[in-house]
């Protein structure tokens, strides 16, 4: 191995610089404390259950203002169903009395210690993030300023979306401007992909995309692009070459949220999920978004969402024209009836 190195006949392992190795660790550091959080979540909901307290029938996350308010008032001794109930935020859509009565059951004294300790550790948890939050927002802002600032508009014809709200595990400071700072683009303008999947996907390769030559090295490295296994002009395995990548990862996770977007990337997953299936579309969505990021960082380009009507008109056209040229195979013409 070190010979075929020597001869160059073998690439070289990717190796961040280390900056981003440091920005790599944080982030990493504060995932694992994000995990160990959620951890905690789940096994308050199973005190809870223990002691047949269905709260989770009428609140849907437990982590929520309305979900922590009871479960540290049942802690602190309150055991008043009605009580706990009036904690309801406004914003849930179950009546109080609803509440009240999902919180009628018994209060073993051993589950309530659980729940203690669980409330205990999670705070713990939650002070471990703020920490690397800390960390984070000192490590980034040592980072150069690669804005433009004669940045042009946005393109006419691009579809203005909504901004898009940070997600519960978000950092406390803002983090998307931080990226767009450091980066000189906007990756969240990308459908699927929010503030915490471009800090994954920026933590993890870098801002300098010169190390893969182009977009199709770079979905390989990724573990997105086929990598069908031939012998002998015969195809022993189809799929993509096994990667263990938090960036793919995260990527695919941002993939499966285009089910429901109205744009031109939600239009083709949805179709590629009918054709091809959910985990074969996930799949190439990714890779797809992930050329998307490669363009972005290392040509400096913005992206433009068209939205999913011009998809749809786009793949009808492609349809007529497929249909033309097969009729025409068979000395046949194809005349449309209405535009």
């Amino acid at each position: 191995m070190l010979k075929l190195h020597t001869y160059g006949l073998l690439n070289n392992s990717f190796h961040p610089p280390s900056s981003i190795r440091t920005l790599r660790t944080y982030w990493r550091q504060r995932a694992v404390h994000v995990e160990g959080a959620a951890t905690c979540i789940l096994r308050m909901q199973k005190a809870l259950t223990q002691m047949n307290l269905q709260l989770a029938n009428v609140i849907s996350d437990l982590s929520g203002v309305t979900g922590q308010k009871i479960v540290r008032a049942i802690v602190a001794g309150e055991r008043d169903a009605h009580q706990l109930a009036k904690l309801r935020d406004a914003r849930i859509q179950a009546s109080q009395e609803e509440i009240a009565k999902s919180l009628e059951g018994n209060w073993r004294p051993e589950l309530v210690f659980v729940l203690q300790q669980e409330v205990d550790l999670y705070d713990t948890y939650q002070q471990r993030i703020a920490e690397c939050d800390q960390q984070l927002q000192k490590h980034l802002a040592t980072f150069a300023n690669n804005t433009n600032p004669g940045q042009p508009p946005s393109p006419k014809g691009e579809i203005k979306k909504k901004k898009k709200k940070p997600t519960q595990n978000a950092p406390t400071f803002d983090l998307s401007h931080e990226l767009e700072r450091i980066s000189g683009v906007d990756l969240t303008r990308i459908d699927g992909i929010e503030v915490m999947v471009a800090q994954t996907v920026l933590s993890e390769v870098g801002l300098d995309m010169s190390r893969w030559k182009t977009e199709a090295h770079f979905s390989s490295w990724l573990g997105l692009c086929p990598d069908n296994r031939i012998s002998g002009d015969r195809v022993l395995r189809r799929g993509t070459r096994r990667a263990i990548n938090r960036a793919a990862t995260a990527l695919r996770m941002a993939a499966t949220t285009l089910i429901r977007s109205q744009s031109y990337l939600g239009a083709q997953y949805r179709r590629l999920r009918t054709k091809l299936g959910a985990p074969k579309a996930i799949t190439a969505m990714a890779h797809r978004l992930a050329r998307l990021v490669y363009r972005m960082l290392k040509y400096g380009q913005q992206y433009v969402d068209k939205g999913a009507e011009h998809y749809e008109q786009r793949n009808r056209q492609q349809q007529i024209n497929f249909l033309k040229k097969k009729a025409a195979q068979f000395g046949l013409q194809v005349i449309a009836t209405h535009p």
